[in-house]
């Protein structure tokens, strides 16, 4: 088994492909040990020193670290992804869902075409290039004028999401959506 890794836009994390599906569908977010109990691959991820967050998507799962170095982390976590996958174990407990859980969306009533249009272009556009860069956003509400995002995996804690927001996801929904006046991250 070759897994191959990709630096992202994050200097604090790295995007692990093993070249298998890690998760059918959805997606995983897990920001500490305890949140990991439904996750063997996330439980043995999370016992490597340094390790602060992991996210698992489609076919690759990104680590995001402390301030020790990739050298002294690297070899472990491929370990551990290795031996996961080599296993034949499950990545997630079956008891556990796919998709994280961060609570309900909102908007108005009134504005739901205007959110069905955002979401697909969250959905066609920007989720496809965000997970290139070991990521996920998602649409979280829509209020006078403003999209709320969540970001996650690398996303999360990027010195240059602030930018991907303001630059490249706000123009391209207010190109598209006149309604829309500004995106922020929650």
């Amino acid at each position: 088994m070759f897994i191959q890794t990709e630096a992202t836009p994050n200097p604090a994390t790295l995007k692990f492909l093993p070249g298998r599906v890690v998760l059918p569908e959805g997606t995983r977010d897990f920001r500490s040990a305890d949140e990991a109990a439904m996750s063997p691959l996330a439980q043995t991820l999370f016992a490597v020193p340094g390790v602060q967050a992991i996210f698992f998507g489609h076919d690759f799962i990104t680590v995001t670290k402390d301030d020790t170095d990739w050298q002294h982390m690297k070899p472990a976590i491929l370990g551990a992804i290795m031996e996961q996958f080599m296993s034949g174990q499950p990545v997630m407990l079956a008891s556990a869902g796919t998709e994280d859980g961060d609570g309900e969306e909102f908007f108005e009533a009134g504005d739901a075409e205007t959110v069905t249009v955002i979401k697909d272009l969250i959905e066609t556009r920007v989720r496809p290039a965000v997970a290139q860069d070991g990521g996920d956003i998602t649409f979280k509400g829509f209020k006078e004028g403003i999209v709320y995002l969540s970001m996650r995996g690398a996303c999360a804690g990027c010195p240059s999401s602030t930018a991907t927001l303001k630059h490249g996801i706000q123009n391209l929904l207010r190109h598209f959506v006149p309604e829309v006046e500004e995106v922020r991250s929650i």
